[in-house]
């Protein structure tokens, strides 16, 4: 056991200041030798919770992986940063094994991750008998259930690890588990006496949108993408291969770049679309679900699906996928009645036993009401893992867009008499046409014009029609005849409705000339502005040069968080850039001065021009206050400029301008009540803002963890502000 800790093993190779949830808990407990059982949702740092205590224990940590691609992206990761990590997979040729086995017999890699496949060889057994063991750690548990779309049967096997190696501790993690798969997870993997370590399903960075899918629904993804995410990578789903292929080819077509993924492409053209999502800026996916599990790319900035999911597990694991940087990103989905329809047909033509065709009817259930609801999609969504949460979140559709609802009971009415008196066998259009009163053949063939129903719906479109009985499907008061041609028959649950013995409530859903022009606008890390977009940029570029050089993909060098906190504080030292968040020292020395030499050339290239260029200095920043900065000064105060007027006026972000304050500060030129009145920031306010200050590990005063700990209610610049005037008088001054 090495005698570092965790918190510094955290700092100096990961380059985090703080831990984040029960992340120190777990970490403490599987040192300790204890099992555990990990949910915690995508970007939540749960692989640090096995790769730290394997640092810290004695022997090899022993991750059991489910993709050779999601291996190789983890042990390039950690290579970066300076850990001895390796793979054995079925990619490798036996001069690699061999390399890789006699390093482990000379203790000289802490991490090896392998499939689960492997662990179900009696000669890979034998030869981890021989060796000096940290820990278990199962990655994507979830593969454990036999209920999911990700079941691995080798999966089922892994009990063998508590029945061989009763004394070395096992940690099964997973992002997406509801109680019944828990209950799996801990019964096939015999961790009875396991700690479950359950650290809420909430992604607040997530906004999730569902609109009414209109043909073509792709014309609507289009007109989402076109508007919100130029130039963002992103994963598009897709029930079946042909559409896969037809919503590449049309994305491409209009300006993307599209590939896709299905597995009725080759292994080899799959692994190099893959390749190209992971180490290419801008690349959209579209797939099947054959993609994703294990994809550790942080940067995805959307997931949209063209067709439902086939549960909220499924949901929730696919959406996941974007925004693991912690990062703003989107979930859409499009969403109609055909979907209901295909859904039913398919479940019921399953093969599957009758007490899986009921779990997953109760999943179809629980997917057509979060679609369907008028509340806040988060609250629904969380509900449905058992993760409550107590306010609307205020970033999802619901809440930002609230759906109108009306007494829905007499359009019910009309709509399930339609069903009754038209015999029961009839698809959803034919239904329409006879409540609309259309004189076409075929109703006048079947003599429908006769019955009481016919042109009683005259005031509905068709629009509005079809989302009237795509919500009595979903909300189980018709359904589907599978046997048939998709005719609507009633069910049990439409008696009290048509009796008036009940109500109902309808969501009126947008009308068709207004619902695409009313995108929610998620604004992304990258919208900088002026010269800090120029620095973004130059920023990029020099992370895709090492990302090239070494063929990894750029996020193995720094994630995008990391360059836009490189832009943010401007960081002039190798000491300033050790404090950004995921820089460690191993990247600090490979990578720190290469960064520092662009923000150091940006900085001689977009400074004012009447300004000469900053000498470089070792001094404190409070005895390095530049001309520019001094500017932004004068201006608020003889000219009594607010910090936005001053941001405007010269061309730069409010960022920028917040950074020269903080520094006047910092020199003692300006006081904080100069830059913000009590109606701006009360005393109240700034007392808390310190107290987050001083209460930082280990006198560094990192901005990410305070803003996070506001949930975002000050802007940056107004916590850099008040920290600087902590920093002065921690000083002393």
């Amino acid at each position: 056991m090495s005698d570092d800790t965790p918190a510094h093993i955290l700092r100096r190779v990961f380059g985090y200041e703080h831990f984040r949830g029960h992340q120190e808990t777990i970490i403490q407990h599987v040192m300790a030798g204890g099992d555990a059982l990990v949910l915690m949702p995508t970007g939540g740092g749960k692989s640090l919770c096995y790769q730290i205590p394997a640092l810290l224990r004695s022997g090899v940590g022993v991750v059991i992986s489910p993709l050779i691609a999601l291996m190789q992206d983890q042990v390039d990761a950690l290579l970066q940063l300076g850990i001895r990590a390796a793979f054995l997979n079925s990619s490798q040729d036996s001069a690699q094994t061999r390399q890789i086995v006699q390093q482990l017999r000379q203790n000289a890699l802490d991490l090896l991750y392998v499939a689960p496949e492997r662990l179900n060889n009696p000669r890979f057994l034998e030869f981890l008998d021989s060796l000096p063991l940290a820990l278990f750690a199962i990655d994507e548990a979830h593969c454990v259930s036999q209920w999911g779309h990700d079941f691995r049967p080798d999966y089922a096997r892994l009990s063998i690890l508590h029945e061989r190696f009763p004394h070395i501790p096992r940690i099964a993690l997973t992002a997406t588990a509801d109680k019944p798969t828990r209950r799996e997870i801990i019964s096939r993997l015999g961790l009875e006496n396991a700690h479950v370590f359950v650290t809420g399903f909430d992604r607040p960075n997530i906004r999730y949108r569902i609109t009414q899918k209109r043909p073509p629904a792709r014309q609507q993804l289009l007109s989402f993408l076109n508007a919100e995410h130029r130039g963002d990578a992103g994963i598009v789903y897709c029930l079946s291969r042909k559409k896969v292929e037809e919503v590449a080819e049309f994305l491409t077509v209009n300006g993307w770049t599209a590939l896709p993924y299905h597995a009725g492409l080759s292994n080899e053209l799959r692994q190099q679309h893959q390749n190209r999502f992971l180490r290419e800026e801008g690349i959209v996916i579209v797939a099947t679900i054959a993609f994703g599990m294990g994809i550790d790319k942080p940067n995805v900035r959307f997931v949209a699906h063209l067709d439902l999911p086939k549960s909220l597990e499924a949901y929730y694991q696919e959406t996941g996928r974007a925004g693991r940087d912690g990062l703003p990103a989107n979930a859409w989905l499009a969403y109609g009645l055909e979907d209901v329809i295909l859904l039913r047909k398919l479940l019921s033509n399953s093969e599957a036993d009758e007490q899986h065709k009921r779990l997953e009817q109760q999943k179809l259930e629980a997917l057509l009401g979060y679609c369907e609801t008028t509340q806040c999609r988060r609250q629904v969504l969380l509900a449905y893992f058992g993760d409550d949460l107590v306010e609307p979140c205020g970033n999802c559709d619901s809440c930002l867009e609230p759906s109108a609802t009306y007494d829905g009971l007499e359009v019910a009415q009309k709509a399930l008499s339609c069903i009754y008196r038209t015999g029961q066998r009839f698809g959803v259009n034919y239904l329409i046409e006879v409540l609309q009163g259309k004189g076409i053949d075929r109703i006048i063939q079947n003599g429908h014009q006769y019955l009481s129903t016919y042109g009683i719906g005259s005031e509905l479109s068709t629009d509005q029609w079809r989302s009237v009985f795509r919500q009595l499907v979903a909300g189980g008061f018709a359904s589907v005849d599978i046997e048939g041609h998709g005719g609507l028959f009633l069910t049990e649950k439409a008696r009290p409705l048509l009796r008036g013995e009940t109500s109902i409530r309808l969501r009126k859903d947008s009308p068709r000339a207004t619902a695409e022009k009313k995108l929610i606008r998620n604004e992304q890390h990258t919208a900088f502005t002026g010269t800090d977009l120029i620095l973004w940029e130059a920023l990029k570029a020099k992370r895709s040069d090492f990302a090239q050089a070494q063929n990894v993909p750029p996020y193995v060098i720094f994630h995008d968080s990391t360059l836009s906190d490189m832009v943010i504080h401007r960081p002039d030292s190798l000491q300033a850039l050790s404090r950004i968040s995921g820089v460690g020292a191993r990247k600090l020395e490979r990578y720190g001065q290469s960064f520092l030499n662009v923000l150091e050339e940006h900085t001689l290239t977009y400074q004012d021009i009447s300004t000469p260029p900053p000498q470089k200095t070792t001094e404190p920043i409070a005895n390095t206050v530049s001309m520019s900065s001094s500017y932004t000064v004068k201006a608020l105060l003889e000219e009594g400029k607010t910090p936005a007027q001053i941001a405007e006026q010269r061309n730069l972000t409010l960022s920028t301008v917040y950074e020269h304050l903080a520094m006047s500060i910092e020199a003692g030129k300006i006081q904080l009540r100069q830059i913000f009145s009590r109606e701006e920031l009360s005393d109240e306010a700034i007392d808390d803002i310190e107290d987050a200050c001083l209460s930082s590990a280990e006198g560094q005063i990192a901005l990410r963890p305070i803003f996070e700990q506001f949930n975002g209610k000050y802007h940056y610049g107004i916590l850099r502000c008040v920290r600087a005037r902590v920093v002065r008088e921690m000083a002393g001054d």
